[in-house]
Order: structure tokens, then C-alpha cells, then sequence
């Protein structure tokens, strides 16, 4: 797989999963609503994707040596893979009780990041405990963070 395909690929995974985890557990906490979770998950799929896409463009078009086809190849990666899964919460909100979706999807990002954690620490040759629990971690940071923001959010306004 190409180098500029992997970074896109991990860049819009990492960030759909971590972006719509914070997003969905807040607004949960904050509205314990149906509609404003999804429609952040679409904001996320649609806006967020593009945001995070030109990132990476930018990114790679300041990146000494890159080429047309990465520069591309990093952009449209990146859009597909956070949009793609960014969408794939909205599932579980639509099908479930909305406290038993966030668990779900929590359950969900936790699975689809470690995977991913694995199968990078093997790439790299690397131990995939460490590397597991360094980006669940900082998932679970987003998460609690997320969940007070919303609590505190919800006591104010």
C-alpha cells in the first residue's frame, strides 16, 4: 500500500472514530436527544471529512518531495476513510435506544481503533499492547471530556 494512501487512510480512521466518539457522547449528555447526535454525525461525515481532507492535502503539499499523485491520493483517502466511518454511527443511533447506541458505539470505535492500533504496531514492528492502550487512551480522554462537557453544558444553559 502506498505511504500516501496509508496516511490518509489512518489520518480520516483515527480522526472519524475519535471525532464522532467526543461529538456523539457530549451531545447525548448535553440533550439526551435523538436528532442533535445525528445530525452531528452527518456534520462530522460531510464537514469535518472536507476540514480534515484539505488538512492533509495542505500537509502533503508542504511535504518537500511529494507528488501530484500523493498530494491526491493522501486527500481522497483521508475524506473516504473519515466519512465512511463517521457514517457507520449513525446505525446504532437509528436502530437502538439512544443510552444503549452510545454504549454501542463506544464499543464500536474502541474495536475499530485497536484493530487498527494492532495492525500498526505489526507494520512497524512494534509491541501492539503499547501501542493499543497509548490510542484507547487518548480515546478515553475524548470520551470522559466529551461526557462532562456535555453535563456541564446541560446544568448551564
Amino acid at each position: 500500500m502506498r505511504l500516501s494512501f496509508q496516511t490518509g487512510l489512518s489520518f480520516g480512521l483515527t480522526s472519524g472514530i475519535i471525532t464522532t466518539l467526543g461529538l456523539i457522547v457530549g451531545l447525548n449528555a448535553g440533550t439526551h436527544s435523538r436528532l442533535p447526535v445525528i445530525g452531528g454525525i452527518l456534520t462530522i461525515a460531510v464537514a469535518d471529512a472536507f476540514s480534515d481532507a484539505l488538512g492533509i492535502h495542505i500537509s502533503q503539499e508542504a511535504r518537500p518531495g511529494s507528488t501530484f499523485r500523493d498530494i491526491w491520493e493522501s486527500t481522497i483517502s483521508a475524506w473516504l476513510a473519515k466519512f465512511f466511518i463517521t457514517v457507520t454511527f449513525i446505525i446504532p443511533v437509528i436502530l437502538l435506544d439512544l443510552s444503549q447506541a452510545i454504549i454501542f458505539s463506544i464499543i464500536w470505535g474502541i474495536t475499530i481503533l485497536t484493530f487498527f492500533s494492532y495492525l500498526i504496531a505489526r507494520h512497524k514492528k512494534e509491541s501492539p499492547g503499547f501501542v493499543i492502550m497509548e490510542h484507547i487512551s487518548i480515546a478515553v480522554i475524548v470520551i470522559l471530556l466529551s461526557h462532562l462537557i456535555g453535563v456541564y453544558i446541560s446544568r448551564k444553559f
